[in-house]
């Protein structure tokens, strides 16, 4: 049953999933993006200004569905947010600037087109739509949170996705910086009313707190099952891989060396190992 999976996913992918925020779902099918990236529209109900996060990979079809999509609801893209700069989040980012003509704010600068950028701690506000912006650095260094507080939702890109755990992208991400990310975001479900998730991969998961909790649990068991896999005499990230992820795909292995690399220099860091 649905409910009992980690976070209480929805039964599909795409459309409405709370007022103000919609899916359209990217093309782009893989191991690693799960059904594809959800490229997000939001908007205040009754606003003609709307706001995309995530346009996804440089999928013209793609791009112009998330276009027509918004004018079919009778909206303007006015702005477009990137979580992140990963290709199947930020590629087509360009193209979608001109094909809207707004302008795209992310934490890099590299990933940047306008004069504005973003922060953790920022409020946007469009057409009435309030937009909190969060740091969740871990997954990458330039990670973000949105949270849209009138809906009690955080679109948290590849920080927490639909189904499944994300990597930590060593060394650009880092353990340390992934486990304060998550426990910002533990808060924020616990104390201050966030209740859905709006991932960047995988359905909408209606129980924030408990998908956070899934991932801080996952962290740990796997952060000790590479410690005693070292203590056993495993040394390199490709050894560890192999022992502590033989039930994992094997597509994944390259994506999970990279976790791994960043729970040895984690461990390492903290005089574990």
């Amino acid at each position: 049953m649905t409910g009992l999976l980690p976070g209480d996913p929805a039964d599909g992918i795409g459309g409405g999933a709370t007022p103000r925020a919609f899916c359209v779902l990217a093309p782009n099918p893989s191991p690693m993006t799960l059904d594809g990236t959800n490229t997000w529209l939001l908007s205040e109900p009754g606003s003609d200004l709307a706001v995309v996060v995530d346009p996804g990979p440089l999928d013209e079809g793609h791009l112009r569905r998330v276009v027509d999509t918004a004018e079919q609801q009778g909206k303007r893209i006015a702005l477009t947010l990137l979580t992140h700069g990963h290709h199947d989040h930020a590629e087509g980012a360009a193209r979608f600037a001109e094909l809207t003509g707004s302008d795209v704010r992310a934490l890099d600068p590299a990933h940047r087109l306008g004069s504005e950028g973003l922060r953790g701690g920022q409020v946007i506000e469009v057409g009435g739509l309030e937009i909190r912006v969060v740091g969740t650095p871990g997954h990458t260094a330039d990670s973000l949170t949105f949270h849209l507080p009138a809906d009690g939702a955080i679109l948290t890109g590849d920080t927490v996705l639909g189904r499944g755990t994300t990597m930590v992208a060593h060394p650009d991400g880092r353990l340390g910086d992934y486990l304060d990310s998550l426990r910002r975001l533990h808060t924020m479900a616990a104390e201050r009313g966030v209740r859905t998730v709006l991932p960047g991969h995988g359905p909408v998961l209606a129980d924030a707190l408990g998908a956070v909790d899934y991932y801080l649990a996952h962290r740990a068991a796997r952060l000790a099952q590479v410690e005693t896999a070292v203590e056993a005499g495993y040394r390199t990230a490709e050894q560890v891989v192999a022992k502590v992820y033989a039930d994992v795909d094997r597509s994944l292995w390259p994506a999970a060396e990279l976790s791994v690399r960043a729970q040895l220099a984690y461990l390492e860091d903290h005089g574990l190992i």
